[in-house]
């Protein structure tokens, strides 16, 4: 049983969630005018993960066929045979049935925009056959997330629930588009589209510099309309903004050997330090600024 859900952790990169859990929970704090109920934080967690495992699901099936030729991917669970299409469909099922549930225990406009997340879920893996911009429409699934949750604690969208999905959407839009030079010469062989096979490697570098500026801008603009900022969180901007260069000058045109590490331990490291940084700027405007 232990090995069985390795082998489902592995096929749903589980160790991914430090992406977008804790950028959630960031969002749960900077958006909730009342503190919501323990019931209705559950809920929104096990929507958000409930999500996540749809969306990755849906990924390997529908990627299957590219991910068997792929000498990175082809030993991944799905594409060797580990696991089934009909494990695959299943946790589908399980997980979209979970997620509508959760929105239908959240309210009722959780419950009628949760298609919409659903949609973006699905229309991801097919965006790289059809646009050369698939990381913009993860972009928009993580942009989405404080959107949501502005929707389950408060019931409407808000200007701070839209300035921080730009600043998620931007930031994932980037290490996406980083991501995804490792298969810059399988993509252009098979006919798969990303902003590397479209513009090469250097300008795509620039690009995902660019969609990380656009995260800084994004947060600085969360500070200035947030009413209980201090300087704890500009603080914590300053050292999201070391990593985020730290993280494009582990990545030259020349060397992409550290690309993993640029991807998953920095981008875990500011995922966590802006929901550390929320916290304490709670903490700090509640118990020392009067």
């Amino acid at each position: 049983m232990l090995e069985r859900l390795k082998v489902y952790s592995d096929l749903l990169k589980f160790e991914h969630t430090v992406f977008a859990l804790p950028f959630g929970l960031a969002s749960l704090f900077l958006l909730y005018q009342e503190f919501p109920p323990f019931r209705k934080i559950v809920f929104i967690l096990v929507a958000m993960i409930a999500a996540r495992t749809l969306g990755m699901a849906l990924n390997r099936l529908i990627d299957k066929p590219f991910d068997e030729k792929n000498p990175r991917t082809k030993v991944w669970p799905h594409a060797s045979g580990l696991v089934k299409d009909w494990e695959i469909k299943l946790l589908i099922f399980f997980s979209g049935t979970v997620f509508v549930i959760s929105c239908y225990a959240i309210n009722f406009l959780a419950l009628v925009l949760s298609p919409v997340v659903i949609f973006f879920l699905w229309f991801y893996p097919y965006a790289k056959r059809i646009t050369y911009f698939p990381h913009l429409v993860l972009g928009v699934v993580y942009f989405l997330i404080p959107i949501a949750i502005d929707v389950a604690l408060n019931e409407k969208i808000s200007q701070l629930a839209i300035l921080l999905g730009i600043a998620m959407g931007s930031w994932v839009s980037g290490f996406d588009v980083l991501y995804s030079l490792q298969d810059y010469e399988f993509d252009k062989k098979i006919g798969l589209k990303s902003i590397p096979v479209r513009f090469g490697i250097p300008k795509a570098l620039r690009i995902a510099r660019l969609f990380h500026v656009i995260t800084f801008l994004a947060l600085v603009f969360v500070g200035l309309v947030y009413p209980k900022i201090t300087w704890v969180y500009y603080l914590g901007l300053f050292l999201i903004t070391l990593f985020l260069v730290y993280e494009h000058r582990l990545i030259t045109e020349k060397d992409l050997s550290k690309l993993n590490k640029a991807f998953f331990t920095v981008n875990g490291f500011i995922s966590f330090v802006f929901l550390l940084v929320v916290l304490l700027n709670e903490l700090y405007f509640s118990f020392f600024r009067y």
